[in-house]
């Protein structure tokens, strides 16, 4: 089973492997919050700058996390048969696990955030669950 909460909500047995889902681990955070630290999986350092700015709207920033993750590598001009074709192999990775056990996806965001982009990755990871 897949779910999403905030880093800094209580930690329950329910919760399973516990995944960092953050570009930032964040200053101070202690290591005992998270099982796995996954800053591939976050938003880059200019696409979070710009939504929390308000320079796009959250429809963009979904729009283009999710180009972010399916981006190709810059190692891929390197590698003539085998692509990485940005995070998809992580995105499996993570769907399959939650498959045969619980897994929740953690960011730095309020746990009564609306918008936040462990949610826009869950529906994804869903997908290929699915």
């Amino acid at each position: 089973m897949l779910k999403t909460k905030s880093v800094h909500s209580p930690i329950e047995p329910a919760d399973g492997w516990r995944l960092l889902v953050a570009r930032f681990r964040g200053r101070g955070l202690p290591v005992d919050r998270y099982d796995v630290w996954m800053a591939n999986l976050g938003p880059s350092e200019t696409l979070l700058k710009s939504v929390l700015a308000g320079e796009i709207p959250w429809k963009e920033f979904g729009k283009r996390y999710r180009d972010e993750l399916f981006a190709p590598a810059a190692v891929d001009a390197d590698n003539a048969t085998i692509k990485n074709h940005g995070q998809k192999f992580t995105l499996r990775l993570v769907a399959k696990l939650a498959e045969k056990q619980n897994v929740t996806l953690l960011c730095h965001c309020a746990e009564d955030a609306k918008e936040c982009h462990r949610f826009l990755l869950a529906k994804l990871i869903e997908r290929e669950i699915g």
